[in-house]
């Protein structure tokens, strides 16, 4: 499946494509594919075709107004709550339930006339780098099977790039968008902490989650970001800030922009081809009329430490209300009611999830709250100035998505050290808060590479006018695995 969102929309409203063909077409690829893929936890079939015939009736009428995804495959990873399909967050602790409500995301894609396609694999609430960590299964990457297509949201990455959803949303709490998006070649963003609603999307750190869009290129990103942003009365974290025309950002002009390249970003273990990529990249911008700096970002080399601690104490107390009581699984042996708390989270939680929680508990015990997690809130604030004074000179920084290409599956199983460095460069955009994108920017080792672009704290429409202006100049985000 070669076609984009927009392209798909363009033949649906010139009536060259029915929205039930549309749909058919995924559904048929997902069929074929997904069993050795195994992007998907579930799929939507008969309330997709459903939806589909509706649309297509709705266009035959033309006395109807269109929403702007119109007749569009979405699908969503398992922590975004979709009325009346399961919402697992890939853990045996919610295995079978079903959500009674739609997330604000999807409220806005629905009123847009998008199709939700199906649920997606991710790692167990969010925690995890590969997908690995699903109580499920484990997703594979479309470019090489033996390899993991990163996470959390392996899952909505892996399907937009092996053609399976036409869109996909992921949630981003330490770079969990972008990461799996560079490891499968597509495009990936992170908002503004407050763009987007958070409404019905399960928790994991309640203040660096962010729902963003997972798409085959800039333009879909763009147009799927305009939807679903904005204020939300639901959730008091939405900022009141105007959501521009992205649309109008999708232009190659960006002559006299100013890009600093930290060079912090270019000494981690970076592998030596995928830093060829991104060098090759920045000469684009250089031709492309951009101005180039190196500078500095001292405080970022603390960020993945200190993201642990404050992701870790968030993760506790926003887990401790899977207890076995009001939902999700419930032990079968227990005495008493602190028995059941304690077997059903014993049993219903990965061993992932279970040592975030105890880290978690641990730095907010009244013995270790002023060493570790008072300490952290300090240093994310030195971490978020520092982004606010770097970008009141640059209008975006440029570095990689990730130091290396995708693992091979159970490469990093057995340490844990290794699989959170897989964040080390896009775990800084969270603690910040600022908007981050991850695109296509060459091969290496035969795996995509993908090269992230930072911006200031609600200027996503810089960050789609700088993105576009590279993708127009290269082919990176054409290639396609060979599935």
């Amino acid at each position: 499946m070669s076609f984009t969102a927009h392209e798909l929309e363009d033949k649906i409203l010139n009536k060259e494509m029915k929205v039930e063909e549309v749909v058919g077409l995924y559904l048929d690829r997902i069929n074929k594919l997904d069993s050795k893929l195994e992007a998907y936890l579930y799929i939507a079939q008969d309330e997709a075709i459903k939806k589909a015939k509706e649309l297509d009736s709705k266009l035959a009428s033309s006395s109807q107004d269109v929403g702007g995804l119109f007749g569009i495959p979405v699908s969503v990873k398992d922590n975004i709550s979709v009325s009346d399909m399961q919402n697992t967050c890939g853990s045996k602790i919610l295995e079978g339930y079903t959500s009674p409500y739609d997330a604000t995301v999807i409220e806005k894609i629905k009123n847009e006339d998008g199709i939700m396609l199906g649920k997606l694999n991710m790692d167990e609430f969010a925690m995890g780098s590969s997908t690995e960590k699903s109580y499920f299964k484990t997703t594979k990457n479309p470019w090489d099977l033996e390899r993991v297509p990163g996470g959390s949201s392996g899952g909505s990455a892996a399907a937009i790039s092996s053609g399976e959803a036409a869109l996909s949303l992921g949630t981003d709490t330490g770079g969990s968008i972008r990461q799996p998006a560079a490891f499968c070649g597509v495009v990936g963003i992170k908002p503004t902490y407050g763009r987007v609603s958070r409404y019905g999307t399960v928790a994991f750190g309640s203040t660096l989650d962010q729902v963003g869009p997972i798409t085959k290129d800039v333009e879909d990103c763009a147009l799927l970001t305009q939807y679903i942003s904005g204020i939300d009365d639901k959730d008091s974290t939405t900022a009141n800030v105007k959501v521009p025309d992205y649309s109008k950002s999708l232009n190659k002009d960006i002559k006299g922009k100013k890009i600093g390249v930290p060079k912090e970003y270019l000494e981690y273990g970076i592998d030596e081809n995928v830093l060829k990529c991104i060098m090759e990249a920045i000469e684009v911008f250089k031709e492309n009329g951009a101005k180039i700096e190196y500078c500095s970002l001292p405080f970022s080399k603390y960020a993945l430490a200190d993201y642990y601690v404050i992701g870790c104490a968030e993760a506790s107390s926003n887990l401790a209300r899977f207890d076995g009581i009001k939902y999700g699984y419930r032990s079968k042996n227990y005495k008493d009611a602190v028995d059941i708390y304690i077997k059903s989270r014993s049993e219903g939680l990965g061993e992932e999830v279970k040592k975030r929680i105890m880290l978690g508990t641990y730095v907010l015990s009244k013995e270790r709250y002023d060493t570790y997690y008072k300490k952290a809130l300090k240093v994310r604030n030195l971490i978020k100035k520092e982004y606010a004074d770097i970008m009141k000179k640059f209008d975006a920084i440029i570095c990689p998505a990730t130091a290396n290409t995708a693992f091979k599956i159970g490469e990093r199983e057995k340490d844990s050290i290794a699989m959170y460095m897989s964040d080390l460069y896009i775990v800084p955009s969270n603690m910040a808060g600022v908007p981050s994108i991850s695109v296509p920017c060459g091969m290496a080792n035969g795996l995509p590479v993908g090269m992230q672009i930072i911006s200031g704290y609600f200027r996503e429409d810089v960050l789609f006018n700088l993105a576009y202006s590279f993708e127009q100049c290269t082919n990176w985000h054409k290639l396609t695995p060979n599935i």
